[in-house]
């Protein structure tokens, strides 16, 4: 039935054509921008239409030649009947797409190109013997025009539109219906590699951390798992949990893990806490029991101090020179801790820790008898906060009879004088991430539920950029110099680049983003599910193993690989400027090329 619908709409075209052909004067130079209009809507469908069409000059003008349709290399007639024996067109198109079929298309772009210099020289030449007889001062500027209009035509035309034996009537039919973001999607090379970190016995994911090249993820199960992405086959990935909690039945699940260079550490809902060596994993190094389950755990990202908080008490840990570990510091607040982070640049100092509860902000410094109030307004509770190594950052939350007090802001404390610098923000909704640790040298970049992404440039305290990202609200962000990862309740990744403030491309995953870690060739994302108990997770049920669908995911994404396979990938799907960048399957690409050869470092 195609076929026939293919073979009528191309007959009634080629009368349409000839007929108008017998009215029209045969002329090289249009007198007028709609003739140019016309002619160039003519030859491109033409273009699209036949590739072995070429044109011949005759006497008094400019005249095309059609020929018939060859289809790989045989005749029309022969090579349909040739199909139409062996199987129908439809799975011929669809068992060619399948199997990345790309040798058709070189050879129909060499043939292309080749016709187009052809229909070139001929009309030059024929223009040319034509403009002779015209007035000399008119010549010149006819001449001009119709040598840019058959460069505009080649230049449209350069790019093939399908790479399959698919008539380019249908092949254009389709891409009519694309925008120029979905277009710049298909035109898109693919760099990179994505890795799905999974560990089918663990049941639910709890918990992610990762640093440099150490993932480290906690389960419903009661199992930990470490993964050396430069070592895959590293013996330190299995973790051994503390005697109390694996013999403990059903096993407490993981409610906290934390990772750096050297240590790995977690916690359990019972309230034990686990610390291991990366390079031995095995049995734990460190361990300790709290008397309720751990609201907040933090490691120090350059030096082995370790803090944890259970209700409103304070524990903080850290290894002396010999290696051993001890307490060096106990403490409690007067309300909940809710989040706390450890000050890096600080492993030839006292530690220092910042902590948020209740509407208050706190520096813990061991040397010091109590904890330090940083700031504190009753209704305004903090909602989230970040430390680099000489400013801490908070979110405040604005309650409804001070809504007028400054709340909905971010405050930047210094940690040299322990006093305010600036205030940025206001915005409607609660901030609930902030990434100032990896920000360039005087930004900040923060989350919010209001949808948006904002950066502020802490020197002016004004935004830099703000963009509407996720839906669901933002639940975590990082930034560099020139791009920003943030992961929404929706289980959307983005990157973006700053400056233009564009998407560059986007990846989606069931349940929200909890953890976004990036430097400069690999990313880290992690989606956890809310319901740690999903049907088909209970101890009572049949089956012990979670449906993959409820268990979460954590992606790797590796760019300085080049996963690029010329024979699998359609050229329609790649583009050629310079150098082919990219990314790997399955990533909606929002712009034509997301790297310009020297435009930004390599990632």
């Amino acid at each position: 039935m195609a076929e026939n619908d293919l073979a009528a709409f191309r007959e009634r075209w080629k009368r349409e054509l000839s007929s108008k052909k017998g009215e029209q004067r045969l002329v090289c130079a249009p007198s007028s921008s709609r003739d140019i209009d016309d002619q160039l809507g003519q030859r491109d469908l033409k273009n699209l239409n036949k590739a072995d069409s070429h044109s011949k000059p005759e006497e008094g003008g400019c005249a095309e030649h059609e020929r018939g349709v060859r289809v790989g290399g045989k005749p029309a007639g022969v090579a349909a009947a040739a199909e139409t024996e062996d199987q129908p067109q439809y799975v011929s198109i669809a068992r060619s797409l399948l199997d990345g079929r790309t040798s058709p298309l070189l050879d129909r772009i060499q043939e292309e190109r080749s016709r187009r210099k052809r229909q070139y020289h001929n009309m030059t030449n024929v223009c040319s013997a034509s403009l002779q007889q015209q007035p000399q001062g008119k010549v010149k500027k006819e001449e001009e025009l119709v040598d840019q209009l058959i460069q505009d035509l080649n230049e449209v035309n350069d790019i093939p539109f399908f790479d399959i034996e698919l008539p380019y009537e249908i092949a254009l039919k389709i891409f009519q219906y694309l925008n120029c973001a979905e277009l710049g999607r298909c035109a898109q090379n693919r760099v990179g590699s994505i890795s799905q970190l999974q560990f089918e016995l663990g049941k639910v994911l709890c918990d992610v951390s990762s640093y440099d090249n150490f993932v480290l993820a906690g389960y419903t199960s009661g199992d930990v798992r470490l993964w050396d992405t430069l070592h895959w086959d590293s013996t330190a990935s299995y973790l051994k949990a503390n005697s109390l909690s694996a013999n403990t039945e059903p096993r407490p699940h993981v409610s906290h893990v934390q990772v750096n260079g050297t240590l790995a550490a977690a916690a359990y809902e019972d309230g034990c806490v686990d610390l291991w060596s990366t390079e031995t994993g095995g049995e734990p190094i460190y361990h300790y029991q709290t008397p309720g389950r751990i609201q907040v755990l933090a490691l120090s990202p350059d030096s082995p101090v370790l803090i944890s908080a259970t209700g409103s008490d304070v524990r903080l840990d850290c290894a002396k020179d010999c290696g051993y570990w001890r307490t060096v510091c106990q403490t409690q607040l007067p309300k909940t801790v809710e989040s706390m982070t450890l000050v890096p640049g600080r492993d030839q100092q006292s530690p220092l820790a910042a902590l948020a509860a209740g509407e208050s902000m706190y520096l813990l410094d061991p040397r010091e008898e109590e904890p330090l109030m940083l700031h504190s307004v009753y209704g305004h509770p903090v909602t989230c906060l970040d430390a680099s190594e000489s400013h801490v950052a908070f979110g405040v939350k604005r309650t409804g009879w001070a809504m007028h007090d400054g709340g909905n802001k971010i405050h930047i404390y210094t940690l040299e004088t322990r006093k305010p610098t600036v205030s940025v923000g206001n915005s409607p909704g609660d901030f609930t991430c902030i990434n100032l640790r990896d920000s360039s040298p005087h930004l900040l970049v923060c989350g919010n539920k209001d949808r948006r992404v904002r950066v502020f440039d802490l020197r002016a305290g004004s935004s830099v950029a703000s963009l509407y990202a996720h839906h669901l609200g933002v639940t975590s962000v990082q930034a560099d110099d020139w791009k920003i990862v943030s992961g929404g309740g929706e289980g959307l990744v983005c990157v973006w680049e700053m400056r233009m403030g564009a998407k560059l491309w986007e990846m989606h995953n069931r349940h929200p983003v909890r953890h976004v870690r990036f430097n400069t060739s690999t990313l880290v994302t992690a989606n956890i599910p809310d319901d740690k108990s999903p049907r088909g997770a209970c101890i009572t049920d049949d089956d012990l193993t979670a449906h993959r669908r409820h268990r979460g995911v954590i992606c790797h994404y590796d760019f300085s690989e080049d996963a690029l396979s010329q024979d699998h990938i359609l050229p329609i799907c790649r583009s050629d400027y310079i150098e082919s960048y990219g990314y790997n399957y399955n990533i909606n690409l929002a712009v034509p090329y997301d790297r310009l050869s020297g435009s930004h470092p390599s990632q």
